[in-house]
This record gives structure tokens, sequence and C-alpha cells, in this order.
């Protein structure tokens, strides 16, 4: 829908207006100072975001929107650029694997949570509201416990444009090739996830003829080979930066959505099928195995080269590295939004649209 979009927008906005500043910031200050007092803001928002459920104001809950971008954008560079001061070379993989799992398992929970609520009816905006609040005091109580982080970089002179200061993070990455190879490799794989993602309830609904719950089970699939495949580097790894392990990710990513291709069940007339007979109808199974080793394959992917990022920057320079890595990542995802917009108005298919994303 509009409203939906131009959420969106709201919330990617601050990743290409912010993450300069934010990176800056992060190497000059105190990082665990910084993150209570984010995780702090993010309570008020919450708190903001709660008022906006129970007036149930659409604008408010847009500004709100925004606020939570640039919100996200300060904490992108922090949470990442901490862990080599607190981790040794050997747990960095794993400290990753962590993060990135813990990333999707999240956003399938929030998926489920969100609707469940939305199916609650009226009821529903009032436990929004007290779910978002809970979930940020959850969030400041944790960031609590984050042992001192020195400032990296505590003579950094910042710059507020963002033009010019954005520029200079991609000058800083681009200055080292492993480190910029590693982020375009990174934003190569949100593309691909954003255009998955995207157009994953669309897909269970229009080709796939299921319900809410079958696009759900596809996330859940999605998600949890993410996390298997995260946790899965480490061991893989030996507990060291083991870059081999990436192509083996980016061949599996290419394959299995090309399989998604092939593997799209003949879609049944009528009503929209549960996930319960969805698995029960020929090929069901296999499209949710698509999904599970797809997401196994982006964390064997993804894990190593954010390890690999982390360790060959500089400690003064690290968020910055980071911050441009948010940059780049987010235009990559809103090329792949524009991208499918244009595919799909081209009269093209969806399944189509994944042969394209894996090639």
């Amino acid at each position: 829908s509009l409203l939906t979009n131009i959420a969106q927008a709201l919330f990617i906005l601050p990743f290409f207006m912010f993450s300069a500043l934010a990176g800056q910031l992060a190497d000059k200050y105190e990082k665990a100072f910084l993150i209570r007092h984010i995780k702090l803001a993010e309570v008020v928002l919450m708190a903001g975001a709660a008022l906006a459920f129970w007036l149930g104001s659409v604008p408010f809950l847009l500004v709100i929107m925004f606020l939570l971008g640039a919100q996200a954008t300060a904490f992108g560079p922090l949470k990442y650029s901490v862990m080599p001061q607190h981790l040794h070379e050997t747990e960095l993989v794993g400290g990753n694997a962590l993060i990135d799992s813990a990333t999707f398992l999240a956003i399938l929970i929030g998926t489920i949570a969100g609707g469940l609520i939305a199916a609650a009816g009226e009821m529903g905006r009032h436990l929004a509201a007290a779910v978002v609040v809970v979930v940020a005091l959850l969030g400041w109580f944790a960031s609590r416990a984050i042992p001192p982080a020195a400032a990296t970089a505590p003579a950094l002179r910042v710059r507020l444009n963002p033009i010019p200061a954005t520029w200079d993070l991609i000058r800083l990455a681009a200055a080292n090739r492993t480190i910029f190879l590693s982020i375009l490799g990174i934003s190569w794989f949100w593309l691909v996830g954003a255009l998955l993602l995207a157009q994953l309830p669309v897909y269970a609904r229009s080709v796939l003829a299921g319900d809410e719950s079958v696009y759900i089970l596809l996330l859940a699939g999605f998600s949890i080979g993410m996390a298997l495949g995260s946790l899965a580097c480490e061991k893989l790894s030996g507990h060291k930066i083991e870059i081999g392990i990436v192509p083996l990710g980016s061949i599996g990513i290419s394959w299995f959505v090309l399989d998604l291709y092939f593997s799209q069940p003949v879609a049944a007339l009528g009503n929209l099928i549960s996930w319960q007979a969805f698995l029960a109808s020929g090929r069901g199974w296999r499209v949710v195995i698509d999904c599970v080793l797809i997401g196994v394959s982006g964390g064997l992917f993804i894990v190593p080269l954010y390890a690999l990022v982390l360790q060959r920057s500089a400690a003064q320079e690290r968020a910055r590295i980071i911050a441009c890595n948010n940059v780049l990542n987010s235009a990559f995802m809103v090329a792949a939004s524009v991208g499918a917009i244009v595919w799909l108005s081209l009269g093209l298919t969806i399944p189509q649209l994944f042969i394209f994303a894996a090639v």
C-alpha cells in the first residue's frame, strides 16, 4: 500500500542523511555510553509510538518511523565496531554470527507478533503500544551491561554536512581494496535479500496460492536458515576468519534462488490454502527447503565478510567504515526496490525476477 511504501522510505532515508555523522561520533566518543543513550532514546521514541497507536494518528506514526530510522542509523556503526574492543580476533566470526542470526530471528518474531496483533482488532492498537515499549525497555536494560569501550579517534573533527562527509566515508573504505570489496559483497547480499523479502508476501499469495501463514512459513525458513548458516560459520572456519566459505555461500544463494523458479507448485484455484495444505501439495516442501538453504547460504556468505571488514579496518576508522557499509547497503536495497517496481511494471513475473536475482 501507499502508506507502507511511505513508511519504508521514511525509515531508510536517515541512513543516507545521518550515517556519516553516526560513524564519526562512534569513532570519536566512548561507545558504551553512546549505545546506552541511543537505546534510551529508543524508549522515548517507543513511548511516542505508543501514544500514536493510542490516538490512532498515522502522521504521528510516520514521524516516529523517520526518527526510528535515525536511531537505527546511529546504532548500526556502534553495534559492529564495539565488538573488536571486547572480543579476541578468534571470536569475531562468532560475535558477528550471533548478531546476524539474532537480527533475522528478531525480524521473524516481529513479523509473527505484528500479524497476531493486527488480527486482534481494536485491541491490537493497545497491544502494539505495550509491546513496543516493553521491547525498547529490554534493549535499554541490556545496553547497561555493556562494558566501556574507549574512544578510538577522540581528536576527530566532525563534519556535519552529509554530502561531503558521506563521500569521505566512501573514500576511506575504498582506500583498502579488501575492505571495499567486502562491503560491495555485503551490499550484493542485501540487494538479493531485499528483492526476495519484498516479493515474498505477494509470491506466497499470487504464485503459491497461500494465505498469510504460507508467507510466515517461508519467512521462518529463510530466517532460521540465516541463523543456522551464521552460527555454522564459526565451526566451519575453525574460530578464525575463513574467506573460503564466502564463495560456497554465494553459489548456494544463486543455486537455491534459481531453484525457486523451478520448484513453484501449480497454483490452486479458489480459496488460498494454509501452510499445512501447502506442505501437503506436492512441491511445497521443496519451496520451504529452498528458502531455508538460501538463508543458510546467506549466513555462510555474509558473516565472514563482516568479520573481515572489522579485522582489516583500523580501530580509529572502524565505525566510519561500518557507516560506509550501511550507506552502500541502503543504496543497494533501494536499487533492488526500484528495479523490482520496473521489472513488474513491464509485465514480468516474480518467478522470472528470481532468475534475474540468481544471476
